[in-house]
């Protein structure tokens, strides 16, 4: 009888709960504080694995993100945070990814690290990047998943964001995230 009012959410994305693990990690925040994901228990929490010289998947997944934070009341939007972890830690230092994370607002927080806690990170959620050659002027290219993972407030992952999910799909999962988890 208690079961009957208990109804499983069909997010309109890709539901993770209980197949990704809950939200763990050791890095560096924008700031060049040690971080870790206990610091960020108590709101619903995107995480995003790129990096800042990216020209096409990070700023476009980064602003999706923000146009689907911009369309909750205003009330609801600071309850939301993004973590952008870079995985190209030799070019983003903390002071870059904080320039960068600043374009999209003030949910966005860049986070980088030492590469074998990157690699702790990315292996935990089973997100592969890899280096790409340097050119004669030693640019390089990184390519790297484009998933966008979500979390609630207890870190328990529960939804993840492809590049064909459309902002009014992160917004409606989001904001079931934000009522109920």
């Amino acid at each position: 009888m208690l079961l009957a009012g208990c109804v499983d959410h069909n997010w309109e994305t890709n539901d993770i709960t209980d197949v990704m693990p809950d939200l763990e990690f050791d890095l560096v925040d924008e700031n060049g504080q040690d971080v870790s994901a206990e610091d960020y228990i108590g709101k619903p929490t995107f995480v995003f694995f790129g990096f800042t010289h990216c020209p096409d998947v990070c700023p476009t997944t980064l602003a999706k993100l923000s146009a689907a934070i911009k369309q909750l009341d205003e009330s609801r939007r600071d309850d939301v945070q993004v973590l952008f972890v870079s995985v190209d830690p030799g070019r983003d230092t903390p002071q870059i990814m904080k320039q960068y994370t600043q374009a999209f607002g003030p949910q966005f927080i860049g986070l980088t690290g030492q590469r074998k806690k990157i690699d702790a990170v990315t292996n935990r959620y089973r997100v592969t990047y890899e280096y790409g050659e340097r050119d004669d002027q030693g640019h390089y290219n990184v390519t790297h998943s484009s998933s966008v993972f979500a979390f609630n407030r207890e870190g328990e992952a529960r939804f993840m964001a492809s590049d064909f999910d459309t902002i009014d799909s992160i917004l409606g999962d989001l904001k079931y995230l934000l009522k109920h988890g």
